[in-house]
Formats: structure tokens, C-alpha cells, sequence
């Protein structure tokens, strides 16, 4: 027994079981409804195994005591079991799913910090910060801000209630709420700690909410989960569950002793870069982050909000948009082909020569119906092809 159990040991034992032992509540409730879900479809599938395996050694061939019916085909009690009990299960999996999924939206604000504590929403003294005694914004039970923006192949986390960043590594205090903000630089990714919750995508010009806890102290993995180009196998960072003390001292370490983070760095920042170390910033822009999601941090170039306001002037070109050049009527910009009538869109050239005349039954004469299938605006040869004879 010993050793047929062994190829199993040795099968899981280089699994992280992350996942099923989750340290943050909105993590925790996900492995539940994992958990609920392949219960309620093992009531199905178990029975259905052993049945199976039941009916192969029970009616094989050198049974000859197994009853032999040809003729039977029907039985009330065994349909109502075939077709009652999945859809039994089938109805309460689906009431699970859908109430479970919606309470874990993750735009959906938390409505507890762990099953026995829920959130208030008030403000409570964090202690203290570099020495100073401070009332922290939004309190012990209203959420940490953290701005995230996935670039290539790295993770930038803003602090916009403390003025920090950091690359590649982030913390939180336990029991605090969290409130993520994300979005990427350039290509989409996914934002994913196993032990605090599921994992979100990030895009480019859009902004994705993801509201988590972490409770329990400790030192987890986060990585991208969707692939990015050449540097994702090191797009990874480590997140801190630390305690308010310890957040605290971490905020106040950055604050003291990193530089600063304005447009300028992070234009340098956002370059493509492979196993980037830790970097710590303890000044931001208080714009950066809302610059990134709106794709306008280089100078000059305009924010989308200015250019969604200039479609809702109905065409007119507004300041700095278009070369700068002010208010101008939208009548006054060209036409696109499919807006022209036929004479107005002109003619190419036309190639109207066949390869093969007599063969092909065309003529040399311009705009002949027997060249109709001939015609073409540019000569090309495709692979295999004759060429086309030029007349």
C-alpha cells in the first residue's frame, strides 16, 4: 500500500497549494465555491464511475448468471433518476454560482474584512508614520488606494494616499481593505496574488477595479497570469501582509530614502526591461497615474478625455489637438471614399490585357465586357501565377 501510494506523493509534491490555502477572504471564498462546485458535480460523476464499472464486470461475457433482457427498454424509476438528479444539481450549482460570483465581483466594494468581522467604513487612527503621529486617510476599515500599472516586464504600484511607489514589490496591512486600480502600458496582462484573490486583467487605456484583503502576515508571489512578450517569465514581484506598525515603517523608509517619480522617470521607467529589482519612489506625480490610464504622460500629446471632448463638439478641433491650431469647422475636413459619389472618386489606371488572349476569349480594347474578370487597378503576380500582359 506504502509503495503504490508513493508515485502519488511524488506527484504533488512539487504542487503549490496556494490556491486551496489562501490567506486573504475574498481568496478564501473563491476555494469555497471551487470547492461547493466539484462537490456537487462529483454527486454525478462518482456514481457514474462506479456504475460504469459495475455494469462492464457484472454483464461481461462469462457472466452467464447476469440477467439477459433484450426486450427491456424503458423504466419510469430509472429515468427519473437519470434526468432528476443532474438537473437537481444542475439548478442549485447555478443559484451557487450566480449569487457566489456577484457577491465576488471584483468592482463590488467589500462588505467584510473575514467572516467574523465585517467592514465600517470609518476612520481610525493608523499610529503613526516617520515619527509623526497622523490621521491616515481613510482609516483602518476604509480602503488602501493602490494605483497598478502593468509595463514591460514590470509592475508599478502608486500610493496616491501617501505620495509612494514602488516597482516590484508591494504591502499591505492586514484586516485593510484594498482597493486596486490597474492598468497597463502597453499590451494587456493580468494582475494576479493566488493567496489575496483572482486575478484581473489590465489594458491599455482602460482602468480595472479589484477590491481584496490580505489576513494573515506574510510574504506571497504576484505575477502577470497572461502571457506579454519576451521578459513575462520575470514579470513577478513580492507582496508584503504586514501589520499597521510595520506598513507604517515600510511607508516611511520610501518616503525618506527613495527618489522621486515624475513623468519624465516614468517615460525612462516604461521602457521595455527584464528582471527588474525592487526600485522605491517616495515622491509621485499626483497626475501620473490618471496621464497613464488616459495615454497622454509624453508632453504634448493629448489625453483621450480631450479627444472624446472633441468628438462631442461634433468635429470641432479643440486647443492642442490637431496642431493646436483652434476651432474649425468640421465641413471643412475631406471626405472619406465611401461618403463620394462615383464621379467624384476619379479612376485608376486599368490593366485590361489577359495573359492569354485566345485562350482566355479577351480583348486588348479598354473597358470591353470581356475583360470584366480581367480588370485590375495595380498589376501584381501572385505565387504561381502567370504574369499579367501589359497592353
Amino acid at each position: 500500500m506504502r509503495l503504490a501510494a508513493l508515485p502519488i506523493a511524488l506527484a504533488v509534491s512539487g504542487c503549490n497549494w496556494v490556491v486551496m490555502s489562501p490567506s486573504g477572504d475574498i481568496a478564501t471564498q473563491q476555494r469555497d465555491l471551487v470547492l461547493v462546485a466539484t462537490g456537487l458535480m462529483l454527486l454525478i460523476v462518482l456514481p457514474v464511475i462506479a456504475l460504469t464499472l459495475l455494469f462492464a464486470f457484472r454483464y461481461r461475457a462469462s457472466n452467464k448468471a447476469a440477467t439477459y433482457s433484450p426486450d427491456w427498454d424503458h423504466s419510469v424509476g430509472l429515468e427519473l433518476m437519470i434526468w432528476g438528479a443532474p438537473l437537481l444539481i444542475i439548478i442549485a450549482l447555478g443559484a451557487i454560482t450566480w449569487t457566489s460570483t456577484h457577491l465576488l465581483d471584483p468592482y463590488r466594494p467589500l462588505a467584510r474584512i473575514k467572516p467574523e468581522a465585517q467592514t465600517t467604513g470609518t476612520n481610525v487612527p493608523l499610529g503613526t508614520l516617520g515619527g509623526t503621529p497622523q490621521q491616515i486617510k481613510g482609516g483602518a476599515n476604509n480602503p488602501l488606494e493602490v494605483d497598478v500599472v502593468a509595463l514591460d516586464w514590470k509592475w508599478l504600484f502608486i500610493y496616491p494616499e501617501y505620495g509612494i511607489a514602488t516597482v516590484n514589490e508591494l504591502a499591505a496591512p492586514v484586516d485593510r481593505p484594498i482597493k486596486f486600480k490597474l492598468t497597463s502600458s502597453s499590451v494587456m496582462n493580468a494582475f494576479y496574488i493566488p493567496a489575496l484573490a483572482g486575478m484581473i486583467y489590465t489594458m491599455p487605456g482602460m482602468e480595472t477595479t479589484l477590491h481584496a484583503v490580505i489576513n494573515k502576515p506574510g510574504d506571497y508571489e504576484g505575477f502577470s497570469s497572461n502571457y506579454s512578450g519576451a521578459g513575462f517569465s520575470g514579470m513577478r514581484f513580492r507582496f508584503y501582509g504586514t501589520s499597521d506598525a510595520d506598513f507604517d515603517a515600510w511607508v516611511g523608509r520610501i518616503k525618506s530614502g527613495g527618489g522621486g517619480l515624475d513623468r519624465a522617470n516614468y517615460l525612462r521607467l516604461v521602457k521595455p526591461t527584464e528582471k527588474v529589482p525592487v526600485m522605491r519612489f517616495g515622491t509621485v506625480d499626483a497626475g501620473l497615474f490618471k496621464a497613464i490610464v488616459e495615454q497622454c504622460v509624453a508632453p504634448g500629446k493629448p489625453c483621450m478625455s480631450t479627444l472624446m471632448a472633441h468628438d462631442e463638439k461634433d468635429g470641432m478641433t479643440m486647443p492642442g489637438v490637431n496642431g493646436g491650431h483652434g476651432p474649425q469647422e468640421a465641413e471643412s475636413r475631406p471626405e472619406g471614399a465611401l461618403m463620394k459619389d462615383g464621379d467624384e472618386k476619379g479612376s485608376g489606371k486599368h490593366w485590361t490585357a489577359p495573359a492569354d488572349l485566345k485562350r482566355d476569349g479577351g480583348t486588348r480594347t479598354p473597358g470591353h465586357s470581356d475583360n470584366r474578370d480581367h480588370t485590375m487597378l495595380v498589376p501584381h503576380t501572385l505565387p504561381g501565377s502567370r504574369p499579367v500582359a501589359v497592353g
